[in-house]
């Protein structure tokens, strides 16, 4: 039995890479009925692409949102700055699946502002080639804390991250993720967003943020490489699903079939062809 949800958010989610959790992922999208998906950004790491690695886990989950944008979900791809090559595209529309750059909806007569959140990033936009060997750096430590959680484990310890260790000690991550979610919220505010969804910094949260011109919530879907988690609305509230609180029930889930009756160019031809 399949969990009923009106929307889902997921980013960073870095398919194509050593540190994406894609079977973890796949779990958690089969376990739910979405009547919308919004891939907030770093969906597909192009910047890190490389035909050797690009395991089937990885391409199954391209598969089964290729398989709900078939059906009945509404899909909306947003670009982050790893898939940063879609937004020459623009904004486009294949059948259910929507390409764009930024995403503005009206739910339950709040004005919600949804985009990746790279625009705030400095080194992005200036020093591509500096962000671009940090997500190389990012992604060896990531196997290389696997390894060790791999030896944790079998040990009989709890797994250990390196990554949120090293940006829990230091100051500047703290402070540049203060920063990040200020400014995002502020930015909200001055536009008449009640709320504003980012992505790109991996970390999870939802929080009230108020100024002298108002208030908004500040809401961050995390990623599918450490934290494991997504922003569910339903029934006219907003919550964060964490894949580690729900572990046991996904896992003792039956293995749903993820060999889709179509190919992925017979699904791409099918959603273009179908109803706009």
């Amino acid at each position: 039995m399949k969990r009923n949800v009106e929307l889902v958010v997921i980013s960073d989610v870095h398919l194509g890479t050593y540190g994406c959790r894609a079977k973890e992922l796949l779990r958690y999208l089969s376990s739910i009925a979405p009547k919308k998906l919004i891939l907030n950004g770093d969906i597909i790491d192009i910047w890190q692409f490389r035909k050797s690695y690009f395991p089937e886990p990885h391409l199954q989950v391209l598969k089964y949102i290729l398989d709900l944008a078939y059906t009945d979900c509404e899909v909306v791809y947003i670009t982050g700055n790893h898939d940063e090559m879609l937004r020459k595209f623009g904004k486009m529309q294949f059948g259910r699946i929507e390409l764009t750059n930024r995403k503005l909806m009206d739910i339950d007569n709040k004005k919600v502002w949804c985009f990746h959140g790279d625009v705030f990033d400095a080194s992005i936009q200036h020093t591509k080639w500096l962000a671009k060997l940090g997500g190389w750096g990012y992604d060896r430590l990531i196997q290389l804390n696997n390894i060790i959680n791999w030896g944790l484990v079998k040990l009989g310890y709890e797994k250990y991250s390196l990554s949120k260790r090293i940006k829990n000690s230091v100051k500047k991550a703290i402070k540049f993720i203060s920063d990040f979610e200020e400014t995002a919220s502020h930015l909200a505010i001055e536009n008449g967003y009640d709320y504003v969804i980012c992505g790109h910094i991996h970390q999870p949260q939802i929080r009230q943020i108020e100024t002298k011109k108002g208030t908004c919530t500040y809401m961050n879907s995390g990623d599918w490489i450490e934290n494991l988690t997504a922003l569910e609305y339903h029934q006219g509230s907003w919550s964060l699903f964490s894949y580690e609180n729900h572990k046991i029930q996904l896992e003792q889930r039956p293995e749903e079939d993820t060999n889709l009756q179509h190919n992925v160019e017979e699904l791409l031809k099918s959603i273009v062809n179908g109803p706009i």
